[in-house]
């Protein structure tokens, strides 16, 4: 047995690169590729593969601490008997997949990559072939012959995730561009994707559109392109490949480094443009401190600070960042000068349902609805059939044969699953039912979606929301199965409390919050009788429901409550 350091590997020459995930723990037995640590860079998110296999014996980053190649990661113990890699042949040169992986991979990746590596290499004018360790290059006597071709440019995979919204366009018609230049941005509910291009050449036609979604194999457009085809050489000459520092540097852009995007005299890579266009900065107002006058992320802070400042000692401010909604900003303080602070980054979810919120407060006039549904006998029915369910491999909690209420109450008062459309003009009809959880995670609120919920059984529907609310902790939802809901159920029962406001989705029409049920003195017209009492809170739009509708949706629900034999009629 070896105790070996595992370090961390090529990472594009990125520096300071921030530890998001620690995916394995003292103990753990590990497998090759198996991935060991999250990196995020201000381009997207890295897994780091282990190189080797064994057991964490120490581990030596966490969460929140900046690493770069070579920086340790972990302590492992190796089997001393295990057949040791295989060396590098001479003669081979090592390409960095990482830079190349980053123009593709938009979400997470591994950093190495064989295919990768040929391509990469074979795009450098290298040629890998003559069996193990022959590494060959084109004789320099030979001459290409240069021929154009027009070539479609479809979106690459982008993990799975489908109607995308296109945020910018990053060229037009006509201009030159290089592989690996940013054709578009794309931006999700997770997050924001350059999709470069895959080969140089002059952009002929565009496809797309800011507004425009798009998915994998959607057209953004053509290029021409010029391509070597090398005339008839004599058999390539062995030798060790040294790719010059320049070609290297122009052909596989650092990871931490996104291509510059040239918008007039401003040089900003796209989270730059990106953030700026989150708190409408006019980047032509920002002083530059980055390499060649590159725009960077700190430069956007402290210009809105020291706008902020400006504000809020009444100076003058031109090129005052606005919320663009005529309400007054928020001004800076200084919380540093009443004691000691820490400043918390928030997760990405968490800053994408804080923009939600906000959006959903100004834009929706909500009004809410209180009831007391008696639970009772369903209560006493779930516990009576606790046993046999478990013998189904199902754990029934009440929370089943809310969602179960909730989609019959949309089939009786169709008039509460709609959807206002953004034109104002109409309101959308939904002909399916569909039904959003909220869940609390480690990474924030996700809001998981189960669909058809009136053609499921409550066995069914416990499997599917037990099923989605592990994605949903683990982080591994994707953005289809977050989509689509007609109303949405949010729960607090566990936590206490007897009733709240939720906040109702542009999408939808409303949003059941569940409280913490107890038991409390019902009058049955003789005595008072103990009966368990569920709190419900239903918000509505207003603009497409009334009042009356959702008093008649909020007591269809309580009413089926009481007796789940009603969901048979």
């Amino acid at each position: 047995m070896a105790i070996e350091t595992i370090n961390i590997p090529d990472i594009g020459g990125a520096e300071g690169v921030d530890v998001i995930e620690v995916c394995v723990a003292v103990g753990d037995t590990i497998e090759v590729d198996t991935g060991l640590l999250v990196l995020e860079s201000d381009k997207a998110s890295m897994d780091i593969p282990s190189p080797k296999a064994g057991v964490v014996t120490k581990v030596l980053v966490k969460e929140g601490d900046k690493v770069s190649e070579g920086a340790p990661m972990f302590e492992i113990e190796t089997s001393a008997t295990s057949a040791p890699a295989a060396e590098a042949p001479p003669g081979f040169f090592f390409f960095s997949s990482v830079s190349l992986l980053f123009l593709f991979c938009p979400f997470r990746l591994f950093v190495f990559s064989p295919p990768l590596l040929i391509t990469y290499a074979q795009s450098q004018g290298v040629v890998l072939s003559g069996g193990p360790g022959a590494v060959t290059q084109p004789s320099a006597t030979a001459a290409p012959a240069a021929t154009s071709a027009v070539i479609d440019i479809p979106v690459p995979d982008i993990g799975g995730a489908e109607h995308v919204d296109v945020i910018e366009v990053c060229v037009a018609v006509g201009d030159e561009v290089k592989e690996g230049d940013s054709l578009i941005v794309l931006e999700s509910d997770k997050a924001s994707m350059d999709i470069p291009s895959p080969v140089s050449g002059k952009i002929t036609a565009l496809s797309i559109s800011v507004g425009d979604t798009a998915s994998m194999g959607t057209l953004i457009g053509k290029i021409e392109t010029t391509s070597s085809a090398p005339a008839p050489v004599a058999a390539p000459v062995a030798a060790k490949v040294e790719a010059p520092a320049a070609k290297a540097a122009s052909a596989a852009p650092a990871v931490a480094d996104a291509p510059v995007v040239h918008s007039g005299d401003v040089y900003a890579g796209p989270a730059v443009r990106k953030l700026a266009r989150q708190l409408g900065v006019n980047l032509g107002e920002v002083k530059a401190t980055g390499p060649r006058g590159r725009v960077l992320n700190d430069d956007v802070k402290a210009f809105v600070k020291t706008v902020m400042q400006q504000r809020a000692s009444g100076g003058s401010s031109a090129g005052t960042v606005t919320s663009g909604s005529g309400i007054p900003a928020v001004p800076y303080v200084d919380y540093a000068q009443f004691g000691e602070i820490e400043m918390v980054k928030m997760s990405k979810i968490k800053q994408l349902t804080a923009e939600a919120m906000t959006r959903n407060w100004l834009n929706i006039p909500r009004v809410t609805q209180f009831d007391d549904a008696d639970i009772t006998d369903i209560e006493n029915f779930r516990k009576d059939m606790k046993a046999e369910a478990e013998k189904s491999g199902v754990k029934l909690t009440p929370l089943p044969f809310i969602i179960k209420a909730a989609a019959a109450a949309l089939q009786a008062e169709p008039s509460f699953n709609v959807a206002m459309h953004n034109d104002g003009e109409h309101i959308v009809q939904k002909k399916f039912i569909h039904i959003a959880v909220a869940v609390d995670t480690p990474r924030g609120l996700m809001v998981p979606v189960i669909r058809d919920v009136d053609k499921k059984g409550i066995y069914e529907i416990s499997r599917e929301v037990a099923e989605l609310a592990g994605k949903a902790r683990d982080g591994k939802l994707k953005p289809a199965e977050m989509q689509g809901g007609c109303f949405t159920i949010s729960s607090l029962g566990p936590i206490g409390g007897t009733g709240f406001t939720p906040m109702v989705s542009t999408t939808e029409a409303g949003i059941l919050g569940i409280s913490k049920a107890a038991m409390k003195p019902v009058w049955n017209g003789t005595e008072f009788e103990p009966r368990l009492m569920l709190p419900l809170s239903l918000s509505y739009d207003h603009r497409a429901v009334n009042g009356s509708d959702a008093g008649r949706f909020l007591t269809y629900i309580s009413t089926v409550l009481a007796d789940v034999r009603r969901l048979l009629l």
